[in-house]
């Protein structure tokens, strides 16, 4: 597999000429989708769905067709009839030649006044994890790479570095990431490093946007 990351959240994983992309939200390059023949959305925030990307993807590809939670289908249905599936927890499925696997329910707590909306994670090929907004730990499965959301309004360092160790895979790669600098990058960098506390062993890659990585 080929992963490249698309800005932010977004990222896209080629196979066998196909292509699938998770989360062009609005910190995504307007079209981060477009090409794809599978397109994945997490859950409903702005930053990782954004309806107009998934127009110009959809618009582009006849073929192409969107996995997604209810909270997202129920507003994306009646424009893209036959061509989204809602998927949740524990849910299998195959999208552009790519076997799928739905782990998780609830977005991270970003404080105890915002009510917590729905949020799913995907593991594509029993291989690579995207778990959107959450730290969720798919259950009784080893992961290679995990996309790793770095910074957000929900999260601290500390539970990020956890996180790694917990789902313990071989590599973490830096998403959620758009509203670091570049001297954030650094210091996120070596905390996860080996001359920080580390990631317990997984190896700590971060991507800008455009570039490539094989799996």
């Amino acid at each position: 597999m080929k992963l490249t990351k698309k800005g932010h959240a977004c990222v896209r994983i080629e196979k066998d000429g196909q292509a699938l992309v998770i989360d062009p939200g609005t910190f995504s390059e307007e079209d981060a989708a477009v090409g794809a023949d599978a397109i994945l959305v997490t859950h409903e925030h702005f930053d990782h769905f954004n309806e107009e990307r998934l127009r110009t993807a959809l618009d582009a590809n006849p073929a192409a067709h969107i996995w997604t939670l209810a909270s997202v289908s129920g507003q994306i249905s009646a424009a893209f009839p036959g061509r989204v599936h809602t998927v949740g927890e524990g849910d299998t499925f195959t999208a552009a030649g790519f076997d799928i696997e739905v782990h998780g329910q609830l977005h991270a707590v970003i404080h105890p006044d915002i009510p917590r909306i729905t949020n799913v994670g995907y593991l594509v090929d029993g291989s690579l994890f995207h778990p959107g907004d959450a730290l969720t730990v798919p259950a009784g499965r080893r992961v290679d790479t995990l996309m790793l959301p770095v910074h957000a309004p929900w999260n601290k360092l500390a539970e990020v570095l956890d996180y790694v160790r917990a789902v313990d895979p071989r590599r973490a790669v830096d998403i959620h990431d758009a509203l670091l600098s570049d001297l954030a990058h650094m210091v996120y960098g070596r905390m996860l490093g080996p001359d920080g506390p580390g990631t317990g062993g997984a190896e700590h890659l971060r991507l800008a946007p455009g570039d490539s990585l094989t799996l």
